[in-house]
């Protein structure tokens, strides 16, 4: 047996929680540090989740050669800033979704850690699920026809979260939410899109608060998608067939799919594996690829976060969603 896979945490919130919970149930991956701009903080949840070094800031847990993934945590207005400072010290990079502020950004730290042949991956979670190959094998195999409707909804009351508020935190319903939503078409159907419709309700501090966003792909699908920050969505997918269709339970973590044939006729309904907290696939796959000597996952490869992060950027433009990150100019 090889040495325990030993992931490093920067940031401290309830994501970074969620992620050491998952990795305590896994066998051959630790959460061996925790980062945050407080050491007291990081001790805090060293004790609380039994993780072996906290550090005090970002930079002292980068510069620790024990750790083989580093895991960024943070809100998606500080992911740029220290993913660069990762990479160039060769570390490999599991970053939260949004992946960046933007596509520059985005584009920016992809060609980087490439020119460095340095392990880079969006933890888009859903994208490393088996449900993922569960749907597309029920499709491949004509359980449904050919499909031609795909709609998706994720909406949560956040109140007025300062993440979710402020724009320099790139606040917002779309790269929170909607960035579910997006992908979720995406990974089911990557056609071409060929036209984007789409409005939003924004808040008093200019960032959207619900989003309705509408593709109309080349193989001839419509994709309906929408997103909210300030309401209790039903959070159901449903890919519409010629011969039937499936429904999602929950597109931030699916948990059953509904096949149903002509006249919305229930056929069956399939369970996804039994899952720790849904977390520990995108883990497992970093793991797998840092030991082959990947520098991406097929489950969410770099040109596919940089193309659902141009297509945010000109949604957010289209609705005058303006984050101070849009100002700056990133070497490419």
């Amino acid at each position: 047996m090889g040495r325990e896979f030993r992931v490093g945490i920067i940031g401290a919130g309830w994501i970074a929680e969620k992620a050491a919970i998952t990795l305590k149930g896994l066998k051959g991956i630790s959460c061996y540090a925790i980062a945050s701009r407080s050491l007291e903080k990081a001790e805090a949840f060293a004790a609380k989740w039994g993780v072996e070094r906290a550090y005090g800031s970002y930079s002292d847990l980068l510069d620790d050669d024990r750790v083989d993934l580093v895991y960024v945590a943070t809100p998606h207005s500080h992911h740029y800033e220290v993913t660069r400072q990762a990479i160039e010290k060769g570390r490999p990079c599991l970053v939260e979704k949004a992946f960046m502020a933007n596509h520059e950004q985005s584009e920016s730290i992809v060609k980087l850690s490439e020119s460095r042949k340095v392990f880079l991956a969006e933890a888009i979670w859903t994208r490393y699920q088996p449900v993922v190959s569960m749907v597309k094998s029920l499709i491949e195999d004509g359980r449904i026809g050919t499909p031609r409707l795909i709609t998706a909804t994720l909406g949560y009351s956040m109140g007025n979260k300062e993440r979710i508020m402020r724009p320099d935190l790139c606040g917002g319903a779309l790269l929170d939410l909607g960035v579910y939503a997006i992908n979720f078409v995406r990974m089911f159907c990557d056609a071409d899109i060929q036209q984007i419709e789409s409005q939003c309700v924004k808040s008093e501090t200019g960032i959207d608060l619900s989003n309705a966003i509408s593709f109309r792909l080349s193989n001839g699908v419509l994709a309906n998608v929408q997103s909210s920050a300030c309401c209790v969505g039903d959070n159901i997918g449903v890919i519409a067939g010629t011969a039937g269709n499936l429904i999602i339970d929950n597109i931030n973590n699916p948990q059953r799919i509904t096949v149903n044939t002509h006249d919305r006729v229930f056929v069956e309904e399939i369970a996804v594996p039994q899952q720790i907290t849904g977390y520990e696939y995108q883990f497992l796959v970093c793991k797998e690829c840092i030991a082959k000597g990947l520098l991406e996952p097929e489950q969410m490869p770099h040109r596919e976060t940089l193309y659902v992060m141009q297509l945010m950027d000109g949604l957010r433009k289209k609705w005058g969603v303006h984050y101070p990150m849009d100002d700056v100019a990133y070497e490419v």
